[in-house]
């Protein structure tokens, strides 16, 4: 069995969108899917499955939510190791910056052209770093104004979910092997 973790993409976002935390631990193990732990209510949800196939798993857990839900959930899956990595990246892009951190977590990884036009579409105060599947969002402390945000990533990277780094953080420690 090997273990990967679960990214949701845009669930609980309005009143159409609802997906609760116990709801999507359902669906993972009527999937077939064993071992399942979620956290926290945005959409993060930890299993164990005897599939190699990063693409099947992500495919698997999309029919079983559209099953549940009757909406999409784009789904993005990790390795610990590739959560770890994130995490351990978080520290060597942010570099002393004291602004808000999240990390756009992507579903195929960037070709080199895509990188350079992310991280060129950032500025002084809005600055993107690609490490692998990751995106590194570190923006100001009026974050909430920001331009670069997920959909701007998604424009230049395809489907993408956003998390904050403390939750990155926490998830590494505790399902990052």
């Amino acid at each position: 069995m090997a273990t990967y973790i679960g990214f949701l993409r845009a669930i609980n976002l309005g009143a159409t969108r609802k997906f609760p935390k116990d709801a999507i631990a359902a669906a993972v193990e009527r999937a077939g899917f064993t071992g399942v732990e979620t956290y926290i209510n945005t959409g993060n949800v930890r299993f164990d499955t005897r599939m190699r196939s990063r693409p099947r798993i992500e495919t698997a857990l999309e029919a079983a939510f559209l099953a549940d839900r009757g909406f999409d959930v784009p789904t993005i899956v990790l390795t610990p190791a590739e959560l770890r990595a994130i995490a351990a990246d978080a520290e060597r892009f942010a570099d002393g910056h004291d602004g808000r951190h999240y990390i756009s977590l992507l579903k195929q990884e960037p070709t080199a052209a895509q990188v350079a036009a992310v991280e060129a579409a950032g500025t002084a105060g809005e600055v993107a770093k690609v490490g692998g599947r990751a995106v590194h969002l570190l923006l100001g402390r009026d974050y909430h104004v920001a331009k670069l945000t997920n959909a701007a990533v998604e424009k230049h990277l395809g489907v993408a979910t956003n998390r904050n780094l403390t939750v990155i953080d926490e998830l590494a420690r505790r399902w990052g092997g």
